[in-house]
Parts: C-alpha cells; sequence; structure tokens
C-alpha cells in the first residue's frame, strides 16, 4: 500500500511523516534513509495489534480550522 509523505531537509537533517498515518515521522541525515524510516515506522504501527477492550468507545472529536486553512484559496 501507498501513503503520501512530507519531507524536507532542515539543517542538515531530513525530515518527515506520513500524511495518511499520523504519529508516524522521523528524522534522518539522507532522504533514502528517511524513507526508510518512514516505511518501517508504518509497517510497526500496521502490524500493532490493539486490543480490544470492552469499555472502550469511540468518538469524534472537532476542532476549529487554523485561519491558514480558511485563507487558503482553492487549487
Amino acid at each position: 500500500m501507498k501513503y503520501r509523505a512530507i519531507v524536507k531537509q532542515r539543517d542538515g537533517w531530513w525530515i518527515g511523516w506520513l500524511l495518511d498515518l499520523p504519529g508516524v515521522n522521523g528524522q534522518e541525515k539522507t532522504r533514502d534513509e528517511l524513507l526508510k524510516s518512514l516505511r518501517i515506522g508504518a509497517e510497526d504501527m500496521l502490524t500493532t495489534q490493539v486490543r480490544f477492550e470492552p469499555d472502550a468507545v469511540m468518538t469524534i472529536v472537532e476542532a476549529p480550522n487554523p485561519d491558514w486553512l480558511l485563507s487558503a484559496s482553492p487549487a
């Protein structure tokens, strides 16, 4: 499966994160190392079993849109 990643170079490091899997992010010295790290992070997240707890409830949390999103022009 493919996941969208944001990657950029900052102060000699490559940093990045997966948009489709929040919490998967990385920082490495090379772009290739970063992509490998993101791939491993995605694999780890997707193979981690979450134990079912009968008293757990899924819910939705709403937050206001940030100002930059409201002022962004459509593409």
